[in-house]
């Protein structure tokens, strides 16, 4: 059997690289979108049909069967995107750090953010090594058609921010936004989960480099507001801190590129960290645990952006 699969690996790798070096590059990106969006439209209905039915029956032993259903076919999803990926592209990904990952372990992932493409890295060198990434996403995003009621019926959780300003003209609100996250994050303790964030906010640009002036080179500033809100709300239900770092070598991709296969090498750096009882806190009202807490990212991010500057002087 072990035989077989390798035979298999190996048929469709020189499949790959034939198909590559002779379809031009537009061509191959047509076809790779193509599957993507095929394989979502087929997911799509289905995961529609479980959220409507969820939304629907007000009894919580449901609701459960249909989350593990739901994150079933969302896994499946990804899966067959690597697949895709294989097929039309001849990237390779070197990565570090994954050996000691654990499916049933609740997890909080942080990674910094340069294109759309660190989104289908991430799921693919992860898939299968922790649970089914969460992202944290604007309240209003649950209003998109289609989109929203799947990724709440997905328990993607939503967040309702309150800014400064808004807070001193609406005094009443306040502590409003970290009420509804923790009902947000209430459903992951009854199964292991992965709440992703990428604490940078945006994407890396030269232009938002120098407009933020940060002090790191490969970075934009980190923004701890975000995974300080998550373990103030769930730090209990955590077991870890995976912090990954994407590097790439050619230079930062387009998601176009992307799709015509015209990445060649992906470096992905995974550190795995215990949560330091140090950083569980009320990050909202203790000042003092909120700087701590700042100076802990901070100094994160000023180790990701020494690796980062490693990884290119080795390429």
């Amino acid at each position: 059997m072990i035989k077989f699969r390798s035979d298999c690996a190996d048929l469709i790798n020189d499949y790959t690289h034939a198909m590559l070096n002779f379809l031009p590059a537009f061509f191959i990106g047509f076809l790779s979108f193509s599957f993507y969006t095929l394989n979502t439209i087929f997911w799509v209905l289905p995961i529609v049909i479980c959220s409507i039915l969820k939304a629907l029956l007000p009894f919580k032993f449901w609701q459960k069967i249909f989350s593990y259903l739901l994150d079933h076919m969302a896994s499946y999803w990804v899966a067959i995107n690597t697949v895709n990926q294989k097929l039309f592209t001849n990237l390779t990904i070197d990565v570090s750090g994954v050996e000691d990952l654990n499916p049933k372990q609740w997890y909080l992932v942080i990674c910094n953010h340069q294109s759309w493409v660190d989104i289908v890295i991430l799921q693919r060198v992860l898939h299968g090594k922790i649970p089914f990434l969460k992202f944290f996403l604007k309240k209003e995003l649950i209003y998109v058609p289609f989109l929203g009621i799947a990724w709440w019926a997905l328990d993607f959780p939503f967040m309702k921010r309150y800014s400064q300003s808004f807070i001193k003209k609406n005094p009443h609100l306040k502590g409003k936004d970290i009420e509804t996250t923790k009902k947000a994050c209430a459903k992951f303790k009854y199964k292991p989960v992965s709440v992703m964030n990428f604490i940078e906010g945006t994407r890396f640009t030269d232009e938002k480099h120098k407009k933020q002036g940060s002090n790191y080179k490969n970075l934009l500033k980190p923004k701890a507001g975000g995974i300080g809100f998550v373990l103030s709300t769930m730090g209990d239900s955590l077991n870890k801190v995976v912090n990954v770092t994407i590097y790439y070598p050619e230079g930062k991709p387009n998601f176009i590129d992307f799709l015509c296969g015209k990445i060649k090498k992906v470096q992905v750096v995974v550190d795995t960290q215990d949560i330091d009882q140090r950083l569980l806190g009320d990050y909202v009202n203790d000042r003092s645990h909120k700087i701590n807490f700042q100076k802990w990212v901070n100094q994160l991010w000023a180790e990701k952006d020494q690796l980062l500057e490693q990884l290119k002087n080795n390429k």
